[in-house]
C-alpha cells in the first residue's frame, strides 16, 4: 500500500504538507538534507522541503540511505529544486539489501564502513579536514 502511494504521489506531483516548520532557516548557509530512496526518486515530503523553503543562496548536501536499490534520480531532483542554490556532491550507502530480506540496517562491521565512509565524503567536500 504504502509503495503505491509513493506512485501516486510522484506521478501526480502530490506535496504533502509538512508538520514541521523551520521559522530560521535563514540563519543557515549549509543544509544537510537527507532522505530514503522511495521508489527510485526523492521522497515526496523532501520535494515539499526544498519548494517550501527559499533555500537560494545556501550551500546543500545531500545524502541518502537505500535498501541496495541506489539513489535512481533523488541527487538529480535535489538538483533540480535548489536552481538558486549550490548543492555539493550526494553521499548514499545502502545498509541492506531488501531484495535479500535484509532489511536496512547499520550495525557492527557496516557501522564502521559507514562512518570511515561518510567521513571520506565530507573530507572530500572539505567540510571536516582530514584525519
Amino acid at each position: 500500500a504504502i509503495v503505491q502511494q509513493v506512485v501516486r504521489e510522484n506521478e501526480t506531483g502530490f506535496l504533502p504538507p509538512l508538520k514541521t516548520k523551520i521559522n530560521n532557516i535563514a540563519n543557515y548557509d549549509l543544509v544537510f538534507v537527507g532522505f530514503p530512496t522511495w521508489g527510485m526518486k526523492l521522497p515526496p515530503p523532501i520535494k515539499s522541503f526544498l519548494t517550501q523553503y527559499d533555500l537560494g543562496g545556501k550551500t546543500i548536501v545531500p545524502f541518502n540511505t537505500n535498501g541496495g536499490y541506489g539513489i535512481g534520480t533523488s541527487f538529480e531532483t535535489v538538483k533540480e529544486l535548489c536552481t538558486n542554490a549550490k548543492v555539493l556532491e550526494g553521499f548514499s550507502t545502502s545498509g541492506g539489501r531488501e531484495r535479500e530480506g535484509q532489511l536496512l540496517i547499520i550495525k557492527d562491521d557496516r557501522r564502521q564502513q559507514a562512518e570511515k565512509e561518510v567521513k571520506q565524503w565530507l573530507t572530500k567536500l572539505r567540510l571536516i579536514k582530514g584525519s
